[in-house]
């Protein structure tokens, strides 16, 4: 009987092999980022911001918090976008404020996308009354309005910094996607590499990790980087309106500072466009780069594009 038993699952380890997804996730991105040119744009972008971010104090030829110059002086070529109306460089606040905001979106994506996953696929593995707990706590946070609850928050604990940013942007932020998951991970869970694994005994957290997770790569990818576009503006909106930390130097706090000194009348509205700008382009960025695993997760899209 157990050799029976050995063998069925055996058997089933196989077929599952044939149809548990084997190319490497590597491949398939690189596959769609040249098949598709608003997703290689995207990369290209990121990637320039993710430069910048690493050097700021290559690129930036001043400090960015240094009132020494004078005020709301037009672009020149010693100041390439004038100065504030504090006397502060524009173009070096801009290249040391995009670490501050990339680093958020990243950061605050990561973070949503990990709770996502977390609650999301274990809800749909555990069934049953964990099922319903998760799936409820989701519904929850799904339902309320989102841009109250977040400023109720931020202002809660306001001056609180970078990680209380980063804490309302996930708190915020982790709920459509767990339910997105969820549904992805439900339609897994009566396949047949997940019943071989269960035939060879394995344990729930190993199934759900080694088994579950793979097959669900390119549709965790998209949620991070729909959690980070959300963070890119989430951050920048409280910021803007002065529920961030004004000390921090990022892409928000520019914002705050020009509509504070009245950048447009004053003679500095580069001060206000160009960093509004940026944020709109790692926006962009992040949602050009979602058309690649579109394609991944959807491979349907494939063969329509290229007949096109």
């Amino acid at each position: 009987m157990g050799l029976d038993v050995r063998l069925i699952a055996d058997q089933t380890a196989a077929r599952a092999d044939e149809v548990r997804p084997q190319a490497g996730a590597l491949r398939l991105v690189g596959a769609a980022l040249r098949h598709n040119r608003k997703a290689l744009a995207g990369a290209i972008i990121l990637g320039l911001f993710v430069v910048v971010a690493i050097i700021p104090g290559i690129l930036a030829p001043y400090d960015p918090h240094a009132q020494i110059f004078d005020q709301t002086l037009p672009p020149s070529g010693a100041h390439l976008l004038g100065t504030t109306g504090n006397g502060q460089d524009i173009f070096s606040q801009l290249i040391w404020g995009t670490r501050e905001s990339l680093a958020i979106a990243i950061v605050a994506g990561l973070m949503a996308t990990l709770l996502s996953v977390l609650i999301g696929v274990s809800s749909a593995y555990l069934g049953g009354s964990g099922d319903h707990v998760l799936s409820l706590l989701t519904d929850v946070f799904l339902v309320l309005p989102t841009l109250p609850l977040m400023i109720v928050l931020a202002a809660y604990a306001r001056g609180g910094g970078l990680a209380v940013l980063i804490v309302v942007i996930v708190i915020t932020g982790w709920s459509y996607g767990a339910r997105q998951l969820r549904s992805q991970a439900l339609s897994l869970r009566h396949r047949e590499f997940l019943d071989a694994a269960r035939s060879r005994g394995e344990r729930g957290f190993y199934i759900i990790t080694a088994e579950i997770l793979p097959t669900m790569t390119s549709l965790i990818v998209a949620n991070f980087l729909g959690a980070a576009l959300y963070a890119v503006l989430a951050a920048a909106g409280l910021q803007f309106i002065g529920l961030g930390n004004p000390s921090d130097m990022s892409w928000g706090t520019m914002l705050f500072w020009a509509e504070n000194n009245g950048a447009l009348n004053a003679g500095s509205p580069l001060w206000a466009i160009v960093p509004g700008l940026c944020i709109a382009l790692l926006g962009a960025a992040f949602a050009l780069l979602n058309y690649a695993f579109d394609e991944i997760s959807n491979p349907a899209l494939r063969p329509v594009r290229r007949r096109r």
